[in-house]
């Protein structure tokens, strides 16, 4: 499960808590059928697909003050005027 942590700038497609599910680790599936946002979605494959089987978020350097696996999507929003999310990577 992806879950928003945080979102930093503006024009977000999300709302802090905004849960995205990724069933069997490949099968993605919008709660509340929402949209979601490719940049975010970029950003969190590789290391979802990493900590679903098996690997430590602490091996990959991504644990936050709670103990979770955390990411930010890739736009720099202070430089595009846009906005980035941290995301909380959980392999539910």
């Amino acid at each position: 499960m992806v879950t928003v942590k945080a979102i930093r700038g503006r024009r977000s497609v999300y709302r802090v808590g905004y849960r995205i599910v990724l069933r069997e680790g490949y099968r993605l599936d919008l709660e509340g059928g929402e949209a979601v946002c490719m940049h975010s979605l970029a950003s969190v494959m590789p290391y979802y697909n990493a900590i679903f089987r098996g690997v430590k978020p602490e091996d990959l350097g991504l644990v936050d003050a709670e103990g979770q696996a955390c990411v930010q999507c890739l736009d720099p929003c202070e430089e595009t005027g846009g906005g980035t999310v941290i995301l909380r990577v959980t392999p539910k």
